[in-house]
């Protein structure tokens, strides 16, 4: 039956004008990552096509499945399942379908791990190319609006980014090719100057945990990690960091800094800054009231305590994938914070979701989809230490730190990007398993498989 199914998905894909080998897998996996900047319906055209091509091109004998590559998709199940008692079964239903790469993508690396293994450099560095050139469009196109507007404000945040994508995502896709340059064992001139443009491309963007997050990471590597002598690590480190706090001092993000942690009680036009003692505290609050990001964060939490206390049930089940936000609408028009217009930069503080990943699956899943999320992202961080791979180990602990800030993974570019690169460091088979197909990997040629870098 194996050999029958082989045969005929061959001459399926040689009808089409498509040769079974891993060059266009690894093409059409470079395709999902690349067209993440794009609009949502280029990305989906994307991963239907990495998953059928995945399928239609699997030979049995290379099929490899573990435990990285199941809890993803047990992930998916479970929002499945929270149908059974979802509050909000519409919305429930309508969010399966942009979750759905938890289930296909993982399906897809089972059936192709030994060819995906093989190209997974040419993987990163189509992605990183791509990225840099995407760089180049965003900064390039606030430029022309400089030109037209004479505003500065346009090469900074969500203004840079546009509000279609966010700064914080768009960050985030920048962060991993960052750390692709960084660590590649033979820099080019390119590769430098790819970093470099990247680097400050994230501070412009001014995500607060980004920022702190690459620069962190970045001096580690060049302490711990790069290959240089001892005196030339040292003095690239003192150079990095003090280019990384002149960006901070000339860029919007030490106006966020500031924003974030003055404790004045009144700003400019009568605006109330709280602190994150008052957002936990306080009993009703004013349309006058600006939370910051770190206040913002905690009165989210405090909402959740809330509705954890009023209704025991949410604990274990929670109210269903992405059926909370009503009840998190809910304790604004009680608190009384900003309503906001529901559209843009003015979206209200009651209206927005929990912008935290951890405390957003809880709500949606409850207790187990929470455990669910520890777990994944426990095995992430702990196979990038296991094997010593800084890339990897910069990827865990990205997304550790911006599933505090956001609900990354309720959003399809988010869950897209981490079940992606999370397959490609977890998901694929040692080296050896499929031998056979490693030597003869696209219909006899002995050449390393891949996509020629863009």
């Amino acid at each position: 039956m194996g050999n029958i199914y082989n045969f005929s998905s061959d001459a399926l894909l040689k009808r089409i004008g498509l040769s079974p080998g891993k060059k266009l897998l690894v093409f059409f996996i470079s395709a999902v990552l690349i067209t993440l900047p794009l609009g949502y319906a280029y990305n989906s055209i994307a991963i239907v096509l990495f998953v059928l091509y995945s399928l239609l091109s699997a030979k049995k004998d290379a099929f490899f499945f573990n435990k990285a590559l199941l809890l993803p998709m047990l992930l998916y199940v479970l929002m499945a399942l929270s149908l059974l008692w979802s509050i909000d079964c519409n919305s429930t239903f309508r969010a399966l379908s942009k979750e759905a790469s938890l289930l296909f993508i993982p399906i897809a690396y089972c059936f192709n791990g030994s060819f995906i293994r093989m190209g997974k450099n040419n993987i990163l560095r189509n992605y990183g190319i791509a990225m840099v050139l995407a760089g180049v469009f965003f900064l390039g196109r606030a430029v022309v609006r400089y030109i037209q507007t004479a505003n500065t404000d346009v090469f900074f945040y969500h203004e840079l980014s546009t509000y279609f994508i966010n700064a914080i995502y768009l960050s985030a896709l920048f962060s991993v090719p960052l750390f692709y340059f960084l660590t590649v064992k033979k820099k080019t001139w390119w590769d430098y100057a790819c970093f470099i443009f990247l680097f400050i491309l994230i501070f412009l963007l001014s995500s607060k945990t980004a920022i702190i997050v690459d620069v962190l990471l970045t001096a580690i590597y060049m302490l711990f990690y790069s290959r240089m002598p001892k005196k030339a690590r040292i003095t690239l480190f003192v150079m990095f960091m003090a280019s990384a706090a002149a960006l901070g001092y000339y860029s919007k993000i030490k106006e966020r800094l500031v924003a974030e942690f003055t404790t004045q009680a009144t700003l400019a036009n009568g605006v109330n800054n709280l602190t994150v003692r008052d957002a936990w505290s306080k009993e009703r609050f004013t349309p006058n009231d600006y939370f910051n990001g770190s206040a913002f964060r905690v009165y989210q939490a405090r909402v959740f305590k809330d509705l954890v206390n009023e209704d025991p049930e949410v604990f274990w089940t929670g109210y269903g994938l992405n059926a909370s936000p009503p009840k998190v609408h809910e304790k604004g028009v009680e608190y009384n914070v900003h309503p906001g217009s529901g559209e843009g930069i003015n979206y209200g503080y009651g209206l927005q979701n929990f912008h935290n990943q951890y405390i957003e699956t809880f709500a949606d899943l409850g207790i187990v989809g929470f455990l669910l999320l520890l777990v994944i992202l426990g095995l992430n961080l702990k196979k990038a230490l296991r094997d010593k791979d800084f890339m990897h180990i910069a990827f865990a602990i990205l997304m550790i730190a911006l599933l505090l800030t956001e609900s990354f993974l309720w959003r399809q570019r988010g869950v897209v990007f981490f079940v992606a690169l999370y397959c490609l460091f977890n998901g694929l088979p040692p080296k050896g398993f499929g031998k056979r197909y490693e030597k003869n990997p696209d219909n006899g040629s002995s050449r390393l498989p891949g996509v020629t870098p863009l």
